[in-house]
């Protein structure tokens, strides 16, 4: 059941409030003076529903001000009514600035007053299934990293956990593993993930960009190479696959791989052996080889560009990271993670993120943060020193955000007088509406 908290000096007041919502199933709480209502507040508190007056002969609304900023800074998201004699539109904005959920004249409406109570409650309570829902990603995403080594992965998108999660169970394997996922995306994070929870997490983990190298340097890079084996081989020199033997080998653009170091790949996943560039002696190592690509290897397949025995060898299990476009819920907690010291992100700022369509995915976020603290003149981003394009409003956002009179005034009818629902079917703010009214000159009736 529902409970509301009644802070209000004025019994009879408390006394017509306690059976109208006892009719409707709602518990109720009183308390006649601001001390004893912050003593009740808890968080089994839905609702709270406070006057704004509590000394005789005072109208000014300083003790309600002070009430309802007090009970802000205890929990700043129960919804609170205000229950006031004035009716001054331009205060009760201002109140509406501050967080207050809705004001209510005495005497009050009962239909209008209960319109009110059933929306706010509904809003508190949707609300307190988002915190436990929350609450529990949180607790779960803690027991997964005091379990597992995650490497520093910063994430909160149930998306990229389900790939964590697939991630952290492929590692107890020793399957060859393909990554696949856009430029930028944090397939190599992946991949250490992948080493720093498998057998061989002991053993070393070496990472090789196959497309930041010229095709002539690849096989040397992967299996070494003897003196005099290219131009200015002075001395031989250890490749990867030795330097990674009994551990991983990441290998990064795969899709980059010339066809004649794909048929050394293959060898060396089928056997294990190899000889270094300009050498004749075999070598035998084990290595765990995951690799990763944003290109279409299928499509490569059949344009004779990629091997296809090669494809299968290298993706005997596939992990796809979703470019972060796909995991909006990732935004905000990398960019927090990126910020440095003493920086911080406004609201604006983390919506202009959220809206971005980030197709440099993880990478074009860090270097957004790292620029906007850089030229940032204060130490709170704002969304302007981000340097986002600006998203053009649709028409229909734009005709959302600025109703005309008979729109608002349809939608005040609709919701009884009610601005919070008024303001929920115009898709508006409360603020919002509010700030409106005031412009428009539209009474409250």
């Amino acid at each position: 059941m529902p409970k509301v908290l009644i802070i209000d000096d004025n019994r009879s007041v408390a006394t017509a409030l306690e059976v109208l919502l006892s009719l409707h199933d709602i518990d109720c709480v009183y308390a006649e003076d601001p001390q004893s209502g912050l003593a009740l507040l808890s968080d089994d508190i839905d609702l709270v529903v406070q006057d704004m007056n509590f000394r005789q002969d005072t109208t000014s609304g300083e003790e309600g001000e002070t009430l309802f900023r007090d009970i802000r800074a205890r929990d700043p998201d129960v919804p609170v009514i205000l229950l006031t004699a004035w009716t001054h539109l331009e205060s009760a904005v201002e109140l509406v600035k501050a967080g207050a959920a809705d004001y209510l004249g005495k005497p009050w409406d009962d239909r209008k007053l209960m319109a009110t109570v059933n929306n706010l409650l509904e809003l508190s309570q949707t609300r307190r299934q988002l915190a436990r829902r929350s609450g529990g990603e949180r607790r779960r995403r803690e027991c997964l990293a005091r379990d597992h080594d995650l490497r520093g992965f910063v994430y909160a998108d149930a998306a990229t956990e389900a790939t964590l999660r697939f991630a952290l169970q492929v590692a107890r394997s020793d399957l060859p593993v393909l990554i696949l996922g856009p430029n930028g995306a944090g397939k190599e994070k992946l991949a250490e993930i992948v080493h720093a929870n498998s057998a061989v997490r002991e053993r070393p983990f070496v990472a090789l960009n196959c497309g930041a190298l010229p095709a002539e340097l690849i096989e040397a890079e992967l299996f070494g190479a003897e003196v005099g084996a290219y131009t200015g081989a002075t001395r031989a020199r250890e490749g990867k696959f030795e330097a990674a033997d009994g551990g991983t080998l990441f290998l990064d653009e795969i899709g980059t791989l010339p066809l004649a170091g794909q048929v050394k790949l293959l060898r060396v996943l089928e056997t294990g052996r190899f000889q270094r560039l300009g050498g004749n002696r075999e070598r035998e190592v084990k290595v765990r080889v995951v690799s990763a690509t944003n290109a279409d290897l299928p499509a490569m397949i059949a344009a004779g560009q990629f091997r296809e025995d090669l494809y299968y060898r290298l993706n005997a299990i596939e992990i796809r990271l979703p470019p972060l476009s796909q995991r909006p819920d990732d935004i905000a907690p990398l960019a927090r993670h990126f910020l440095p010291a003493g920086k911080t992100l406004t609201e604006s700022a983390e919506r202009a993120l959220i809206a971005h369509r980030w197709p440099g995915n993880v990478r074009e976020l860090r270097n957004t943060i790292q620029r906007a603290a850089l030229l940032a003149q204060r130490d709170r981003i704002e969304a302007q020193d981000l340097g986002l394009p600006t998203p053009m409003p649709t028409t229909h956002v734009a005709d959302a955000a600025e109703p005309d009179r008979a729109t608002i005034e349809a939608a005040l009818d609709r919701a009884d007088g009610v601005v919070a629902q008024a303001a929920s079917d115009l898709g508006m703010s409360r603020q919002a509406l509010y700030r409106r009214l005031e412009r428009l000159g539209i009474k409250r009736t």
